[in-house]
This record gives structure tokens, sequence and C-alpha cells, in this order.
């Protein structure tokens, strides 16, 4: 699960021409550490349930990494 959203994080940063990251720590913000926008976090959220099912924002914001983890857990 954590390579998948590694690999869909890193799809979504190479469309801004950002570096790709090695790894996600779970304290990682995806607006201010990951650098994604708003417009990020609806492809984001589009490809994560295409992938896992699930609505990460179904029960409001997902701030970090861990938030998005902890979602993909339950």
């Amino acid at each position: 699960m954590k390579e998948i959203v590694l690999a869909i994080i890193n799809d979504i940063r190479a469309t801004k021409e950002l570096p790709a990251v090695s790894s996600l720590n779970i304290n990682d913000n995806l607006r201010s550490d990951l650098s994604l926008t708003s417009f990020d976090l609806a492809e984001l959220t589009v490809r994560i349930e295409d992938e896992f099912d699930i609505d990460i924002f179904e029960d409001g914001l997902v701030n970090t990494v861990g938030e998005l983890y902890t979602k993909l857990e339950k």
C-alpha cells in the first residue's frame, strides 16, 4: 500500500516537474512538505479511490501522509 501511495504522489509531483521523493514520512504534510495543491489533492483522491476503492476525504480533510495511511488501513 505504501509503495503505491508513494508512486501516485511521485506521479503527481512529476507532472509539476518536481523531483521524486524516495520515501514518505507519516509526518509529511501533503501541501507544505510534498508541495501538493488543491488540484493535486483532488487528483490524489481520484487515484486513491481508483486503486483502493476508498474516498480518503469522505470524513474530512487529510493533511498528512500518516492520516492518509490511517484511512487506507480501515
